[in-house]
């Protein structure tokens, strides 16, 4: 089995500055991607910016910049998030780049070569604020104006000469590629919607525009730039230094193992890209993960609705990993989520502070008091002992499941599980009891430490600042973190010398 590891989340559109949405595809995809490197996986993550088509034009034109000015100055506040929210991420990519642009040109030329392009004519709903082409039934009304149904944005009626791509060429193997392949997309839902979306029957997709400029040239006509979508879906493989196949990263981690996309994009990675590649004869991702978006109230966040939520806001306030940590526990993954303040304070409050923090203090309070910071020996496991640490190596497969199949709130669940049993351990066992009992005291307490450590590593990708802060007790960097390790009962050496730990996590009042 390979292990190597490829994951993307979607590059962003940076037209305006970052909102909370795209901190959490990225805090997502940071989890998968640091729980792949503890697993053994050599492990290539990818994010960036999408800095093509009408929509930046015209953010540029509003600002009196040239566009790639302005690129450069929006594309920054997203490359720096990367950096406050503890991002692993191996590459940042931008469509700009002229990396990007061979990988584009090259596969426009693959397609046209093939006979998949054709020059003609759209006429039909565009929506700007989606770089996206709309039919008929994808339209309503609201307010006097023509809307997409999908996004609420707006749309316009344009009528230009345009190349297509013959997507209803690709109808029946998409058919065939869901149902061969049940998880290429998931949740469930979302391949329902695929589905559902393809059997009403696909036209051809109009890929170049010929009313505005700033884009990538179509190589053999020059008079049209290449749709935004064909360009920027290009990224996942530009960032491996294709149309050279043969060069080591291409061969490593093509295809990717996982897009994870926000749902509003579904259809240009479930649709789109599939039929790109197979009409191009190059491999197709392992899997589409579509999550659901985090809301501000009951509404999608929009510079448009002015109901932008500041990642940067909330890490002031409550700190870094506390937000990650809220992120992935409390959003139901795969479906829509919000961030409410009293919810985030109980995470630190009784998950963070008073579980896992409180946990880690008493323990090595007891352990500096009564062994001078010191791991004990002469270890005699009794069944209490021994059940609550085989709840890891019992669960390891299932763990494993959870991380191979994006169940994320179930890995949450058993991690909150395993903290609260840890905390009844130490407490039902009353180690300040045992002090004449020296060998039983000795168990207690390295059954604690290991109990520490074991949580600590699931919780790394989770919140790795604070958690590499509880690995270092043990002298545990963050190249040696190893999961399948959770599995062994005794890996703390006898008469090893600990580390003392600060606050982990302060509450809020």
């Amino acid at each position: 089995m390979s292990k190597n590891y490829y994951i993307t989340t979607p590059i962003y559109y940076p037209s305006a500055k970052p909102h909370m949405g795209h901190a959490y595809s990225s805090i997502v995809a940071d989890f998968f991607a640091r729980f792949k490197r503890i697993d053994g996986y050599n492990v290539f993550y990818l994010t960036g910016t999408d800095e093509h088509g009408l929509k930046i034009q015209k953010a540029a034109e509003g600002k009196n910049q040239d566009p790639l000015d302005f690129c450069n100055e929006i594309s920054k506040t997203f490359k720096d998030l990367s950096e406050t929210l503890n991002l692993s991420n191996t590459d940042f990519i931008r469509t700009t780049e002229k990396r990007h642009h061979k990988s584009v040109q090259n596969l426009w030329n693959i397609l046209e070569k093939k006979g998949e392009i054709y020059l003609s004519k759209y006429s039909g709903w565009y929506s700007i604020s989606d770089e996206a082409f709309y039919l008929e039934d994808d339209i309503e009304e609201k307010n006097g104006s023509k809307v997409a149904k999908l996004s609420g944005s707006s749309v316009e009626w344009i009528e230009e000469e345009s190349y297509f791509f013959k997507l209803s060429k690709w109808e029946d193997k998409l058919l065939e590629l869901y149902e061969n392949n049940k998880k290429f997309i998931l949740p469930k839902s979302r391949k329902n919607e695929v589905v559902s979306f393809v059997k009403s029957g696909l036209k051809d997709l109009s890929v170049s525009r010929k009313s505005f400029s700033w884009g990538i040239k179509v190589p053999t006509n020059n008079d049209h730039v290449i749709y935004v979508w064909l360009d920027a879906l290009t990224n996942y493989m530009s960032a491996l230094n294709y149309p050279d196949t043969k060069n080591s990263l291409y061969k490593n981690f093509w295809p990717a193992d996982l897009h994870l996309i926000g749902k509003d994009i579904l259809r240009f990675h479930a649709v789109y890209w599939p039929a790109f590649l197979l009409a191009a004869d190059l491999p197709l991702p392992k899997r589409i993960y579509g999550h659901g978006w985090i809301l501000s109230g009951d509404e999608k966040m929009s510079k448009s609705k002015g109901n932008i939520l500041d990642p940067l806001e909330i890490i002031n306030e409550y700190g870094l990993d506390p937000l990650r940590y809220y992120l992935l526990k409390e959003v139901s993954f795969g479906n829509d989520g919000n961030i409410s303040k009293d919810k985030l304070i109980s995470c630190i409050n009784s998950d963070l502070a008073n579980n896992f923090g409180n946990l880690c203090q008493r323990v090595l309070t007891f352990t500096e008091k009564n062994l001078s910071l010191t791991v004990p020996n002469k270890v005699n496991f009794l069944d209490d002992d021994l059940n609550i640490l085989n709840n890891f190596s019992n669960n390891y497969d299932k763990l494993m499941d959870y991380i191979d199949n994006q169940n994320i709130n179930s890995y949450m669940n058993f991690i909150v599980d395993q903290m609260f049993l840890a905390n009844k351990y130490f407490n039902d066992q009353e180690p300040w009891k045992k002090k004449n009992d020296f060998k039983r005291l000795n168990t207690i307490i390295y059954t604690s430490l290991e109990l520490i450590r074991k949580i600590a590593i699931l919780l790394y990708p989770v919140i790795p600042y604070s958690s590499l802060k509880v690995l270092n007790i043990f002298n545990i960097n963050e190249k040696k973190i190893k999961v399948d390790t959770i599995k062994n009962n005794q890996y703390l050496e006898n008469g090893m010398k600990i580390n003392k730990i600060n606050i982990l996590f302060n509450k809020v009042e």
